[in-house]
């Protein structure tokens, strides 16, 4: 039995975290199976020891290519240590980034090159695509001073520290991969409210689960 892999993706600041909290009760009232909620990077116990050097914003002298390729050995351990036993079950799995995310910052933002990154990539998740990946749409500027008003007490990781023009970057690049998989991607305006983002968010898996029940 194969399950049901949904992720989530956007620039920072777009809401990614909020919406999977709220969409965690929506998900499991439609289902009769388990769900799987987990995040990259990180989501297994190596994963997150990787996630906590990658974010460190004390590790500005990291190498573009160093990053690119810890992302990926931890995305490696979280799919075979968590992602693939969940799906093998039947169960669904709501991960909060996954692939495109690494395609967007390492390859476009950090210059490495997408197709490089995806390779990359290619290597560690073997074959391993989502069914469905919301994709939380907002400009730059605006998710950047969302980070700023909402974690004020808070320092901000590595990535989160790059200038704005890096994150336009981030932006450009998950649209290059929507017209090129328009089938895999629901586009949301995160610029509108939290409501009106989860609504979208909530119409689009309801149909994703219908079909996914239906094959069951």
């Amino acid at each position: 039995m194969t399950g049901l892999f949904i992720t989530i993706e956007g620039p920072d600041g777009a809401g990614k975290s909020s919406l999977v909290q709220k969409l965690i009760p929506a998900i499991e009232s439609m289902i009769d199976c388990p769900l799987v909620v987990t995040r990259e990077p990180g989501g297994s116990e190596i994963a997150e020891e990787i996630r906590e050097i990658l974010l460190n914003p004390a590790h500005t002298a990291m190498d573009p290519r160093t990053e690119a390729l810890l992302l990926a050995a931890s995305r490696r351990q979280h799919v075979v240590e968590k992602i693939l036993p969940a799906l093998s079950r039947g169960e669904i799995v709501l991960c909060d980034r996954f692939v495109d995310s690494s395609v967007a910052y390492q390859g476009q933002a950090r210059g490495i090159g997408m197709e490089k990154v995806l390779s990359i990539n290619e290597f560690a998740i073997e074959g391993l695509t989502p069914d469905i990946t919301l994709y939380l749409d907002v400009e730059a500027e605006v998710g950047l001073e969302r980070i700023k008003d909402k974690n004020s007490n808070r320092t901000q990781d590595r990535l989160e520290m790059e200038a704005i023009t890096f994150h336009e970057e981030v932006r450009n690049a998950y649209q290059m991969m929507i017209e090129k998989e328009p089938e895999r991607f629901v586009v949301i305006d995160a610029a509108k409210s939290q409501d009106s983002v989860f609504d979208a968010a909530k119409k689009a898996l309801e149909s994703a689960i219908q079909d996914f029940k239906k094959n069951e």
